[in-house]
Parts: C-alpha cells; structure tokens; sequence
C-alpha cells in the first residue's frame, strides 16, 4: 500500500483584529464584574463577622458599606483589595494558559513570540500599559496588529486555528 506524501504546509501565524479584541475585552468585563461582586460579597461577609464578634465598631457610618468605601484608610485597603482581584485574574489566566474566558470565547491565545506563556511581570506590564483598553486601538495600524501593550510586554496575541 502507498502512502500518499504530504504537503509541506506551512504554519503561520493570524493576529486579530481590532474588533475581535475589542469582543474578547467586552466578554471579559463582564466575567471581572461578576468577580468583583464576588469579592466585595467577601469583604462585606469579613465586615460582618467583625462586627458580630464585636472586633470592629461602625462609628459614624451607617452601614458596612459606607464604611469600606468612605472610611479614609479602609476605602483604600479596599480599593487596593478589588484593584489585586482584577490583577490576580488577568495575570492567572494569561500566564497559566495564555487565554481569559473572553479569549478563549473569541479564540485568541496570549504568548511570547516563541509559543510560551508569558511571564507575570510582562502581564503586569502589560496590565500597566494597556490604559483600560485602549492600547488595542494601535492594533489596525500595525503590521502584526500588536496593541500597545503587547508591544511593551514583548508578547504577541494571535487567533488560535479552528479545530479540525
């Protein structure tokens, strides 16, 4: 029996497009939001229990709510609290597989240019340089449709290849 010889086909890569992230962004605010109500149902539950073994005393505040967001050194902690969640979500999922649950909705993958996951400090790098977002309105105007923040993390997203 004869085996049929292969095509050598050659793999490139597809970067998306602005729409696409733009797509995979929306999908994962949505996802950060329920997070963080998630997390602020956490600290609202540590207040309580606070408050019930008598360790923590409301003062002038009427509920535990005003409280984490108007007291002068706890809105901050809190603030700083909910800022980590959101940072400890994204850098997870992009340094454990590359991919955010919008990602992978919209099959984007996250990677150093060699195929590795990339490293904690180049997500928070790219964290700190993306400006919510609009670092991906460079993306049109560049030959690998790289955002501004893949460009400083050195990393690159690409579309991931439909599954045969």
């Amino acid at each position: 029996m004869k085996q049929k010889k292969q095509q050598d086909v050659k793999l490139t890569k597809q970067y998306p497009g602005l729409f696409r992230r733009l797509g995979a962004w929306l999908y994962d605010s949505l996802v950060v939001a329920a997070v963080l109500m998630l997390a602020g149902g956490t600290a609202m539950a540590c207040v309580a229990i606070l408050l019930n073994l008598g360790i923590l005393s409301l003062g002038n505040y009427q509920d535990a709510s005003a409280y984490l967001t108007e007291h002068p050194v706890v809105s901050m902690l809190y603030t700083a609290y909910l800022a980590l969640v959101i940072i400890g979500f994204f850098a997870f999922f992009w340094c454990r597989g590359g991919q955010t649950i919008g990602m992978r909705a919209w099959k984007l993958r996250l990677q150093n240019k060699n195929g590795t996951n990339i490293r904690l400090t180049q997500a928070l790098i790219r964290m700190g340089t993306s400006a919510f977002g609009l670092g991906n309105l460079l993306a049109p105007f560049n030959k690998e449709k790289q955002s501004f923040q893949d460009m400083m993390a050195e990393c690159e997203m690409i579309v991931l290849p439909k599954p045969n």
